[in-house]
């Protein structure tokens, strides 16, 4: 059995509806384009910029320091001092972050910026200075590595020395100039952070590109020019309503 409502609505009420309050949606529509037009060409564009290093190493593929305590350091010490330094040079906060990230299983450190060109002095500043923090930690650490790897030789020496003239010392002496033979080559393969890029600009832009933030303005005019009119007919049927029911 077919029932039919007073407050049914039909598509041809919709359609008449919206072609009533047609102006409305073209208003809405059209503020929206020119709003994202107006938006696409007053941003700027954005660029990544991205700096390597190689941390300091020991041999055997191993580290000086973990690279995740390294990144840790930079993230909770020297790149809040760079942040404090930029305020109080410049008054305004620093216009682009930084991030840090380890490639798994190596040495690298990445650091990326993403920040319009005209902040491009600024980002390599920052870069040159968190990279300059490593190396000085590293370089303290790399030196004291030497050290003990010195004085653990001169002490195989003094052994080799006392062992020379001693009687039936010939396997302690191989193992004595093999120990020595192994730190040799630890001091030998210690390597010092290398920078191998420094803020090199990305080819392409980041951040979305003009013509699709013109085609979401304009899919976001489109919706909201229907939600408008339909709801401005809405508010003039509820007030006439009201005109009616007082009258």
């Amino acid at each position: 059995q077919n029932q039919r409502y007073d407050d049914e609505i039909s598509l041809i009420d919709l359609a008449a509806t919206f072609v009533k309050r047609r102006r409305i949606f073209y208003a809405v529509f059209l503020a929206c384009i020119l709003a994202g037009i107006a938006y696409a060409f007053v941003t700027e564009e954005t660029y990544q910029y991205t700096s390597l290093i190689q941390i300091a190493e020991k041999g055997g593929e191993k580290f000086l320091e973990p690279p995740a305590t390294t990144i840790a350091t930079l993230e909770s010490r020297w790149l809040p001092e760079q942040e404090v330094i930029y305020r109080s040079e410049n008054d305004a906060k620093l216009p682009f972050t930084t991030k840090f990230a380890n490639p798994e299983n190596t040495g690298l450190i990445r650091l990326t910026s993403e920040s319009s060109s005209k902040y491009a002095e600024d980002v390599k500043s920052v870069h040159q200075y968190l990279i300059e923090q490593v190396q000085q930690r590293h370089k303290g650490l790399l030196e004291r590595e030497k050290r003990s790897l010195e004085s653990r030789m001169r002490s195989i020496d003094q052994s080799i020395e006392a062992l020379k003239s001693g009687q039936d010392t010939g396997q302690a002496l191989a193992e004595a100039f093999d120990r020595k033979t192994r730190l040799q080559s630890d001091l030998e393969a210690l390597k010092s952070t290398e920078t191998l890029v420094l803020a090199r600009q990305s080819a392409d832009k980041t951040g979305p590109a003009r013509s699709l933030i013109v085609v979401l303005a304009a899919l976001l005019g489109l919706i909201g020019g229907v939600f408008l009119a339909f709801f401005t007919e809405f508010i003039i049927a509820v007030r006439s309503q009201l005109g009616a029911d007082t009258e």
